[in-house]
């Protein structure tokens, strides 16, 4: 009789990081290294849905995807970085000159 041995989600699911970063765009500066960000959620994602399909997949409400990245080689864990999408619908008003 066959025997698996081992975790066989440690082959089949990835940790994915999703860090918020949207001061970078509210202050206009440079990206942080990864993780200095504030951390929103820490999920387990299957990794055929991350390869080619992460930034089509929504991880967090509320937030848009903006980049991704993966630390640690094939079983590392994945970062991906999220803007509100309030920052993005409704960016800070320019004043606006009077008549």
């Amino acid at each position: 009789m066959a025997v698996i041995d081992g975790n066989l989600w440690e082959h089949n699911l990835a940790r994915v990081v999703v860090v918020d970063v949207t001061d970078d765009y509210r202050l206009m500066k440079p990206p942080l290294p990864s993780d200095c960000y504030p951390v929103l959620a820490e999920l387990m994602v299957p990794k055929t849905m991350l390869m080619g399909r992460i930034s089509d997949i929504r991880l967090v409400d509320g937030y848009l995807y903006d980049w991704h990245e993966q630390k640690g080689g094939e079983a590392g864990i994945w970062y991906v970085g999220v803007v509100d999408q309030v920052m993005v619908v409704n960016p800070v008003a320019k004043p606006t000159k009077p008549a």
